[in-house]
């Protein structure tokens, strides 16, 4: 290889990852939020049409994967298979991305467009096959961005992520421009990069003024919209109950051993008693016998299932779930029960079982047991109802619930909101979930990973999108109400958790607080996420465009020869 390609190489991968390192520190815990508007610049750079295809193809690859491999480092201690395999499969969006990124490069078509539309459908391709991997989008970054965010109750996480990634392109697009970009004919990237002096003409062309102008007329629009909405606040919101959120600090390997079975009741217990003095009329993830207050309901998050009773009478489950349940005043169940619909692949439920039993246990080696633990879907999006008060039967309250990582995908929130005629039937909803599976616990204490900060981050846009306050009770953090302008609420009406919300990481409490109920309906649970899938069909046609097109020139450079 000549000293010119291995310096070629070189800043190729430079770019690539300077690229995947601020694609990493714009994200929670660390929250450069900033650098996400130029994150992606460098990677635009690399996919210089005068780049070869194949080495920058190869370098995206391996560069993702060490992305996708760092960034999800959490999944690894509940199954470093699946951690191996799901990472290398995702990280084949980014090779994808640069040979398309490249082709329309090569056909000069403006980046300010271009690259929003491929990394918004990349995003809503990510993990398609396992049904949607909704983690670390670029809108997720600013999540603590009120004014900016609140575009999500049209776009979804989709107009936050399109706008970033558009200036992006603009920014990328004005240093090519510039002439600080890759590439002249005849000469090496490494050199000219460095080497090329800025045409000023270029740069201030008129079309690069209009492209400019429309960006920042873009992020104006967006911002005065935040505000907007935000301020309709005191029209639209009315105070809810006060609700209790119970929080245990117990890692996964701590909670499947029954030596802490006592330990683990016993905080519950101590945090529904602490909470139920202060007055909450609900309480998340507490127990049954404690549910004996005149007006305290109890949502309980538990194994479900269907038993049949076989002929020897022995019970048998036909349907296994991972359900919520609520407690009435009484003591007593409710007849609603929710089953989770979405399964975590390899968490919750192993593909092929019955289809395909010999790939069904080739993949049982890719889960974190060593027995079949597949859980059924649920089918139902159950509403549980709450009275106001005695006398008021008919007036009620109503909320949904996510379990998990539910509430990290955008449809499920929104079918829950609306019922069939369109119209808002929630008050809030909660977002019931075990992390403890995504720390780490080494001589009796409890260390935080990434996952749980950003997992409380992607709950941010349910909230907007559908204009419903979200409470979330879970075990290791966060434990945080969400308002439904996306902001989480620190401090709280009474409680031990920390004050700062982003802080409540590997620890254990409680807190109460009033819930804010919005009445607003939005244009985002009316019509769902159009703008991704609109992005996802034009990434498609853009591959399957870029193919024939190399087909094409392979054969006239074959038939010239």
């Amino acid at each position: 290889m000549k000293a010119a390609d291995i310096k070629n190489i070189a800043l190729i991968c430079s770019l690539l990852i300077a690229s995947a390192v601020m694609l990493t520190l714009i994200q929670p815990p660390f929250s450069w939020s900033a650098l996400a508007w130029v994150a992606l610049v460098p990677f635009i750079l690399a996919c210089s049409p005068k780049t070869k295809a194949g080495p920058l193809a190869v370098s995206a690859y391996l560069i993702s994967l060490c992305y996708w491999l760092g960034n999800l480092y959490w999944i690894c201690p509940v199954t470093w298979p699946g951690w191996i395999a799901f990472c290398v499969y995702t990280a084949v969006l980014f090779p994808v991305l640069t040979f398309v990124l490249r082709y329309c490069r090569i056909k000069k078509l403006p980046l300010f467009l271009v690259v929003p539309i491929l990394f918004v459908g990349a995003e809503r391709l990510q993990g398609f096959f396992l049904g949607g991997f909704f983690w670390r989008f670029l809108a997720h970054s600013q999540y603590a961005n009120i004014r900016l965010i609140q575009i999500s109750d049209i776009f979804g996480t989709a107009g936050l992520s399109f706008l970033i990634a558009m200036v992006n392109g603009l920014v990328a697009e004005l240093m090519i421009a510039a002439r600080t970009g890759l590439g002249k004919p005849g000469k090496g990237i490494a050199k000219t990069a460095v080497s090329r002096i800025v045409n000023w003409k270029d740069l201030l062309g008129i079309g690069n003024f209009l492209k400019t102008a429309l960006v920042c007329g873009l992020l104006m629009t967006v911002v005065i919209y935040g505000r907007w909405r935000i301020n309709q606040m005191d029209k639209f919101i009315e105070a809810g109950p006060l609700v209790g959120l119970l929080q245990s600090n117990v890692p996964q390997s701590v909670k499947e051993s029954s030596e802490a079975s006592e330990v683990i009741f016993d905080q519950l217990l101590q945090s529904s008693n602490e909470s139920a003095k202060a007055g909450a009329k609900l309480f998340d993830k507490t127990l049954k016998d404690h549910a004996k207050e005149d007006t305290t309901f109890m949502l309980v998050g538990a194994y479900g299932g269907t038993a049949r009773i076989q002929q020897d009478f022995t019970i048998h489950l036909t349907s296994r779930y991972n359900s919520a349940f609520l407690y009435l005043p009484d003591g007593t169940v409710s007849k609603k029960q929710y089953n989770k619909i979405h399964l975590v692949p390899f968490g919750e439920v192993v593909p092929f079982r019955k289809s395909f039993p010999s790939l069904y246990k080739l993949l049982m080696n890719f889960t974190p047991y060593d027995y079949d633990y597949s859980l059924d879907a649920g089918t139902e999006y159950t509403v549980f109802e709450m009275p106001k008060g005695t006398g008021q039967l008919e007036q009620t309250y109503r909320f949904s619930v996510m379990i998990c990582y539910e509430d990290a995908i955008p449809a499920i929130a929104r079918r829950f909101t609306l019922d069939e005629h369109g119209k808002k039937r929630l008050d809030w909803l909660v977002n019931i979930s075990n992390d403890g599976w995504f720390v780490r616990f080494k001589d009796g204490e409890v260390f935080a990973s990434t996952e749980l900060a950003q997992h409380a981050a992607i709950c941010v846009f349910r909230a907007v999108e559908n204009r419903l306050a979200v409470l979330r009770s879970v075990n290791t953090g966060i434990s945080c109400l969400i308002d439904s302008t996306g902001r989480i609420k620190n401090g709280f009406w009474a409680g031990s958790l920390p004050h700062e919300a982003m802080e409540r990481t590997a620890c254990a409490g409680w807190l109460m607080d009033i819930v804010p109920i919005d009445t607003r309906t939005t244009f985002f649970s009316k019509h769902g996420g159009w703008l991704d899938f609109c992005c996802a069909v034009c990434l498609f046609l853009l591959i399957i465009t870029a193919i024939v097109d190399a087909r094409a020139r392979s054969k006239n450079d074959k038939g010239e020869k």
